[in-house]
C-alpha cells in the first residue's frame, strides 16, 4: 500500500467520525487519568494534537520523528511536561496517544484496506507514545534536579548574628553539591551585610570524615580571601574524637564547642566589649 494511500485513507478514517471521534478520544484519555484533569481541559489538549495529527498526514509522511510531525512532537512535548509536573506516571501520560487507538480500532468485518492502514497507523501512534516518555523522561528529571537545588538552599541559611557576624547553621550530611551552596551563600552574605565575622555551626552535622573537614576548610579559606574570618562550632566530643584519630589538621582555624562560645569569641575579634554581671555577696 503506498505511503500516500495510506495516509488518505488515515484521513478519512480519522475525520469521518468527526467530533465523535474526539469525544470518545477525551472520555478515554479522561477516566484514565481519574479526573485530576478536567474533561475541558483533556479535550482542549486533544483537538490540538488531532489537528496537527490530520495536518502531518496529509503530507504522505508516516515517520513521527519525521519535519512533518514536528508541531505534533511540540504538542506531546508540552503535554508530556505538564503531566511530569502534575504527578501523572509515565503510562499516564502515554496513554493520551495510545488511547487513540483503541477508539479507531476497526471492526473484524472492516476491509482489508481499512485493516492495513489502521496496523500502519497504529506503528506511527507508537512512536509518538514512546517520545512522550522520553520527553516525561527528561522533564521529570529536570523537576526532581530543580526541587534538590530549592532543598540545598532552604537547608542552607545564613542568619546575622551580630552587626559584622553571621552565622550558617549545617543540619544533615554535607557534600561536594551543598558545600558549593554553603560557600556562595556565605560569601554573598559577607558581602551584603559587610561582616568581617562569620559562624560556621556543624552541631546538627551527624559525622565529621575527612571528606566533610575538607569541604569545611574550602569554605574558610573562600571566606579568608574575603577578608572574613571564620569560626567553626558545634564541635562535640564525639566528632573531635573521630577528627583526632583520622589525623584531621583544622590548621590555625578557630573551633569552638557551642554557637554561644563562637558568638562570644568573634564579638571580641569585632571588638565589642563584653562583660558578665558579677553577683553581689549575700545575694541569691
Amino acid at each position: 500500500m503506498a505511503g500516500e494511500d495510506v495516509s488518505d485513507r488515515l484521513i478519512a478514517l480519522l475525520t469521518v467520525r468527526g467530533e465523535d471521534l474526539g469525544a470518545e478520544w477525551a472520555d478515554k484519555v479522561t477516566g484514565s487519568l481519574g479526573g485530576r484533569v478536567s474533561r475541558a481541559e483533556v479535550q482542549r489538549e486533544l483537538g490540538e494534537i488531532f489537528t496537527a495529527l490530520v495536518s502531518a498526514l496529509g503530507s504522505g509522511s508516516l515517520d513521527g520523528r519525521g519535519e512533518a510531525f514536528g508541531e505534533v512532537r511540540a504538542l506531546l512535548a508540552e503535554l508530556s511536561r505538564n503531566r511530569a509536573r502534575q504527578g501523572f506516571t509515565p503510562t499516564e501520560t502515554a496513554v493520551s496517544v495510545f488511547a487513540l487507538k483503541e477508539v479507531l480500532e476497526p471492526s473484524p468485518d472492516g476491509g482489508d484496506g481499512d485493516l492495513g492502514a489502521y496496523v500502519r497507523f497504529a506503528g506511527l501512534l507508537d512512536a509518538l507514545g514512546l517520545f512522550t516518555i522520553e520527553v516525561y523522561t527528561r522533564a521529570r528529571e529536570e523537576l526532581i534536579s530543580a526541587q534538590a537545588e530549592q532543598l540545598l538552599e532552604l537547608s542552607t541559611p545564613v542568619v546575622k548574628l551580630w552587626d559584622g557576624v553571621i552565622g550558617v547553621p549545617l543540619v544533615g550530611t554535607l557534600d561536594s553539591a551543598r558545600t558549593m551552596v554553603v560557600m556562595e551563600k556565605m560569601l554573598q552574605a559577607l558581602i551584603d551585610t559587610g561582616s568581617e565575622q562569620a559562624i560556621i555551626d556543624i552541631t546538627g552535622v551527624p559525622a565529621v570524615d575527612t571528606e566533610v573537614a575538607q569541604h569545611l576548610l574550602k569554605t574558610v579559606v573562600a571566606a579568608r580571601l574575603m577578608g572574613a574570618e571564620c569560626t567553626i562550632s558545634g564541635i562535640r566530643p564525639q566528632i573531635a574524637q573521630t577528627i583526632v584519630a583520622l589525623g584531621i589538621d583544622f590548621g590555625d582555624i578557630v573551633t569552638k564547642a557551642t554557637l554561644a562560645d563562637a558568638l562570644r569569641h568573634a564579638l571580641r575579634r569585632s571588638g565589642v566589649a563584653l562583660s558578665r554581671a558579677v553577683p553581689q555577696a549575700g545575694s541569691r
